[in-house]
C-alpha cells in the first residue's frame, strides 16, 4: 500500500506551500484520482488520518474526485472507458490501447481558512 507514502509527501508539498503563502490551516483537500493511476481511492481515504496526524493538516477534510479511465483503442480507434470495459476495447476485444485521461493523481485544490 503506497498511498500513505503518496499522502505524506503531499502533507509535505502542501506546508512548503502554506509557509510560503503566510497561511495557516487548510480547511479542505481536493484531490483528483484517476482510475488507471494505480492508486486505490479507499485506501487513500484510510490512510488520510495517518497521514495528517500531528500535522498542520490534522482537521483537514480529504475530497477524492475520481477521474474516470479513458483509452482509446489502437485497433479500432474507439474511445471508451478502460476500467468498464475490462480492459479489453468492447468494439474489437483489443487490449492495446493509449491512455487518454485518468492516469494521473493531482492536488487539485487546497481551501484555506
Amino acid at each position: 500500500m503506497h498511498e500513505l507514502g503518496v499522502l505524506n509527501s503531499m502533507v509535505h508539498t502542501i506546508e512548503r506551500i502554506i509557509n510560503e503563502q503566510d497561511l495557516t490551516e487548510v480547511q479542505k483537500l481536493v484531490i483528483e484520482v484517476g482510475e488507471l493511476s494505480g492508486i486505490v481511492p479507499r485506501y487513500l481515504e484510510q490512510c488520510w488520518p495517518a497521514a495528517a496526524y500531528k500535522t498542520f493538516m490534522e482537521n483537514t477534510e480529504l475530497e477524492l474526485i475520481i477521474i474516470p479511465g479513458i483509452v482509446k483503442c489502437r485497433s479500432c480507434g474507439r474511445v471508451f472507458n478502460a476500467v468498464y470495459s475490462d480492459l479489453s476495447c468492447p468494439n474489437c476485444e483489443s487490449t492495446q490501447m493509449d491512455i487518454l485521461e485518468g492516469n494521473d493523481i493531482m492536488i487539485k485544490e487546497i481551501v484555506c481558512r
